[in-house]
């Protein structure tokens, strides 16, 4: 017994003495070229997966970016009253001689709805060569006049319009023809909001005139047909000028009763032959106007025709109102 645990014991050693002797530089080297090997084996086929890729990046290149067939040739723009074609490519810097696939288009959607006058824009590429653009123009208003920071003129390109979500913005030429009749709201300076195109006007006095304009259209459609100025000259009171020059004194609130009243007094002094020049539309019975000693201008506009309206007149010679 004690002899077999020492040849086992033997054979174990002599194991362990062919396992060192096996592990020679030479087969150490087999080892690594076997493993070199592999590492070519997987180059190789790097290689060419990449040769395979830069084919087909070739391959695109050629059959869309270089292909002449896919040119830019028409820009598909849908009517609109703030940007024609060539503003479009101007703003969004498109290279007229460009291929369709190297237009960046949400590039060009970012460009446009950077201009304060669009409110959205959507560009497209549709094959071979059109480049469809679809934008939302910004429907006005009225104009917004702030002279005291640097705002004073109206109706004319440049000039700044707000629209029905309070987002001012520069007049495009293209709108100017329709944005002229509009009645300009005249807004007080505010220190701390001041008024930057593309951005909402932050003073509440603009609320309160959009009432009463708003008023005034429910009243009557085509009622900025015939006003002229809207603004707030104090906390409690409102002035509406029409285009005829009568200046009419307005409460912040109760304004459809105060434009039927105003309607009721203009039909009224249409039929009698004088034009009012104020008129303080706060009270409810009896309301103060004063008139001015002519007749109405040959080409004024007109309010529509209302029930006449209990009024206390006070003459007043001719006067200007600004």
């Amino acid at each position: 017994m004690f002899k077999n645990h020492i040849s086992k014991s033997r054979r174990r050693s002599h194991s362990k003495v062919l396992e060192v002797r096996v592990m020679s530089p030479r087969i150490a080297w087999f080892g690594f070229l076997k493993f070199a090997g592999g590492l070519t084996k997987l180059a190789l086929i790097l290689a060419v997966i990449t040769g395979i890729g830069w084919g087909v990046w070739l391959g695109v290149q050629h059959a869309f970016y270089n292909n002449p067939d896919f040119r830019l040739q028409v820009i598909e723009l849908n009517a609109n009253p703030v940007i024609d074609e060539v503003g479009l490519a101007k703003t969004a810097e498109i290279d007229l001689t460009a291929n369709l696939f190297t237009i960046d288009v949400k590039e060009v959607e970012r460009k446009l709805k950077s201009l304060p006058a669009i409110a959205e824009a959507h560009a497209e590429r549709h094959l071979p060569g059109t480049l469809v653009v679809q934008v939302t123009a910004r429907t006005p208003r009225a104009w917004i006049s702030c002279p005291a920071v640097g705002l004073p003129e109206v109706r004319h390109a440049g000039a700044m319009l707000v629209d029905r979500d309070g987002i001012a913005y520069p007049c495009p030429e293209l709108q100017l023809e329709s944005a002229l009749r509009l009645p300009a709201i005249q807004l007080p300076a505010s220190g701390g909001t001041p008024i930057v195109a593309g951005q909402k006007i932050q003073q509440p006095e603009l609320a309160h005139c959009f009432h009463l304009l708003d008023s005034a259209c429910e009243a009557d459609p085509e009622a900025t047909q015939w006003v002229e100025s809207v603004k707030q000259v104090n906390e409690w009171s409102l002035l509406l000028v029409t285009r005829q020059g009568t200046a009419a004194t307005f409460g912040v609130g109760d304004h459809d009763r105060q434009i039927r009243s105003l309607r009721e007094a203009m039909d009224h002094s249409s039929a009698k032959g004088y034009v009012i020049e104020t008129i303080n539309l706060i009270p409810k019975h009896n309301v103060p106007i004063t008139v001015r000693n002519e007749t109405p201008a040959a080409n004024a506009v007109p309010v529509p025709a209302a029930r006449p309206a209990a009024v206390l007149v006070k003459r007043r010679a001719p006067s200007t109102h600004n």
